[in-house]
Parts: structure tokens; sequence; C-alpha cells
């Protein structure tokens, strides 16, 4: 029913730091529930866990298991910064909806910064400020008037100057904008507290199950697996990352690479206030620290289109990437000492696709995360509990199939 793909390779940073476990269990006959969520890693955990806290029984299967997908691979800067500049997203869908997007991004930062000290998760979050440094797509005029675009939708951002930069980080850029508010975070341990929440109000997982097709009805979803016991739900929750199902419409879907890496501890090395801190270019640099010290910084992204190949350029990619991150902060040791690559799904927008499928009323999807997947899982998760209530977000529509 859908691709099987590799999703990451090498050995993710997160690997070195105990996540809980969540406990599943073999999937031995037919079962019933409200909602089956198909997939087991942080949008999965996000919608599991809304599902459940709002009262309905849910069902999540993975063909792996909990986080073993892209999860493990992402490098955790939760920013409501979308990929797509203010600016240039405008341009692509106008004005008013750009500025909605944008703010609904800022917002789900909030909601998720409040939801994981609600449930107490441990996955150690912190607020940051993030730098946008100028770069090959926005120069110090164009990111100039980024920061005016931002502040006029409401969203506070401040322009520095290329002397301002270095005097207050060090970094010898044309300019950058300053924002607040972004969120660093253990992915694997935000996604575990989430799926364990979900647990305490009786959620069930089962791994590895493979979904081998899905009937629909007027009043339910009947889920075929590949090992015989079929799972019936009001609705389905496809939340399998780039791995599409073929009902899933992959038209301005396009799959891309990233390359990560991460330095020893050396907290006595670390710039100014730990920013998040990306580039206006294409390809853009991005880094952030974790609490023990360690420099994570990924780019080089490319369009996907083998895996192996993918795979391959891990050693120089890395280096790479250790040679740009030098050069920004000739104070680090900048050796990898953690490497990997992973893929995920963006549009040509950089908004994701959240809400029912064309055609398939009781199916939802969520797809299309870009660089901001953690960001839009909770989106997700706010969204599609909405529409399960009856109600209707009033973003809905900014993320629907066919927009």
């Amino acid at each position: 029913m859908n691709r099987k793909l590799d999703l990451r390779t090498g050995r993710p940073v997160w690997f070195a730091y105990r996540s809980p476990a969540v406990p599943t269990q073999k999937l031995m006959r037919d079962v019933k529930t409200d909602v089956l969520v198909v997939g087991m890693g942080i949008s999965g955990a996000m919608i599991a866990q809304s599902v459940a806290a709002s009262g309905r029984s849910v069902v999540c299967v993975d063909r792996r298991g909990p986080l073993e997908g892209s999860t493990s691979a992402t490098t955790a800067l939760v920013q409501f910064e979308v990929d797509q500049p203010l600016t240039t997203l405008a341009s692509k869908i106008g004005k008013a909806k750009a500025e909605q997007a944008w703010r609904r991004s800022k917002l789900a930062v909030a909601n998720l910064g409040a939801r994981i000290e609600e449930l107490a998760i441990k996955c150690s979050p912190s607020p940051k400020p993030s730098l946008y440094l100028a770069g090959n797509v926005l120069g110090p005029t164009a990111l100039r008037e980024e920061a005016q675009a931002r502040r006029a939708a409401g969203i506070h951002s401040t322009y520095l100057t290329k002397a301002a930069l270095q005097k207050e980080f060090g970094i010898d850029r044309e300019g950058a904008i300053i924002s607040h508010d972004n969120l660093a975070l253990d992915p694997r341990k935000l996604a575990a507290g989430l799926f364990l929440s979900a647990l305490e109000a009786k959620a069930r997982y089962y791994a590895p199950v493979e979904i081998a097709g899905m009937e629909t009805s007027r009043e339910d979803v009947v889920a075929a697996t590949t090992h015989g016991p079929t799972i019936t739900a009001k609705h389905v929750v496809l939340a399998t990352g780039y791995e599409l199902t073929d009902i899933v419409p992959a038209a301005r879907h396009q799959i891309i690479s990233t390359w990560a890496i991460a330095t020893r501890p050396q907290k006595n090395s670390l710039w100014r206030d730990q920013a998040f801190i990306w580039e206006a270019s294409d390809p853009y640099l991005y880094m952030r620290t974790i609490q023990d010290g360690r420099v994570i910084c990924g780019g080089e992204d490319e369009e996907f289109s083998d895996e192996d190949s993918r795979d391959q350029l891990i050693d120089a990619k890395s280096a790479r990437i250790a040679a740009k991150l030098k050069a920004l902060f000739p104070q680090l040791d900048t050796e990898p000492v953690f490497a990997w690559a992973g893929s995920f799904g963006t549009t040509s927008t950089g908004l994701p696709y959240i809400g029912t499928i064309p055609q398939h009323p009781r199916i939802f999807a969520v797809m299309g995360y870009g660089g901001n997947g953690i960001t839009y899982s909770q989106i997700a998760s706010e969204i599609i509990v909405s529409a399960l209530e009856g109600a209707s977000d009033t973003d809905a529509s900014l993320f629907a199939f066919g927009n």
C-alpha cells in the first residue's frame, strides 16, 4: 500500500541520550477503535495523545516500531519561522494567507511548549532565540524587508546590521534577523513522552504491523494488515512521513535529503544565548546546541533520488558541513562525533498538507513537513482533533489538500 523507504542512515546524536521505551504488542486478532493512527513517529505521537485526551479510543501501528523512522534523524530546531520567508510565501499564496500561516506556526510552538509543561514530559525543552543570516536567497536589503513584513503581521522581529551581528554574536555576515520564542528539545524523548501519556488514556500500540489496504464505507474504515488481522476504525490518520500511501495525492510533493553532524560537548566555546542559527540561502546551513554543549549542524540539502547515493555522501557532506561550521565559528571543534542522513517531504509552498484525503472523508493524512516537522505536527494534531469533534479549525483550509 505504501512505499518502503530507507528513512535515515548513519548515527543520529539522539541515540546518545536514553529515551523512555514505548511498549507495543503483537496484533493477533481483529480490533476496533475510534481512530487508527498509521505511523509511530513524532506526528503519530502528537495525534495519538490529542485523540486519547479527547476521550476517543486510539490504536497506533507502525511497520517498524515506535521512533524507528525519520523522527530520530531530525535536528529538532522547533521554529515558528516557516522554510519559505514570509515575503516569498506571500508572493506564492497571497499576503493574507502567508501571514496567517506564519502566525499559526508561531502559535503552534507556544502551544507545544505549554503541552510539554502540562504533561510534564522530560524532553529538555528550552526556549531559544533564532538568527536568520543573510545569504544568497535574501541579502541585507531583502532581509530588512522580511523583518518589516513579519512585524506588519504581528510577529516581533529585529534586523541586525553587519556591525551589530559581529558585536553581539561574533558572526561575520552582512546582516541577520533575530526572533524569539523558538524551542530546543530532544525529539525522541518528546515522542516517547506523548505516546506514554496516550497509553495512560488506554491507547493501544501494535508493531510491527504493516497496512496492506483500506476499505471505506459510510460508517468506518477497515484496514487490512499483511499478516491477517484487520483494524476497524471510524477514522484513520496517515502519519507515515514521506512514505506516501497510494491514496495520498503526491502532486507538488518533493523528497529532500539532508545531512547532519554533532560535535563533542564544548560548553565554553558556544555562541551567545545558544541561539538557533540558519541561513537565507539555498541550500542553507542550520545549527543548534544541546544542553551538554554539543553542536548540531546540518544542511547541504538535495532533491532525493536514490537512497544508496544519499548514504554514500555522508562522509563528504559531513566534512563540508564541518568546514562551513568552522568558518562561521573558528573557536569550535567541528570534528563530527555523530553523522547521519535523513529524508523528508516538502511542498512547493513549504506548507504541509493536513486534512482529509479527497474522496476519502474518513481518512486524514499529514505530509510535506519540510524543515518544520515538529511545529507542523503540533498544528496537525490540533486540526485533526478539531475535525473529529465536528468543529472547524480556523486555519484548516490553509493546509487542506487541493490548495
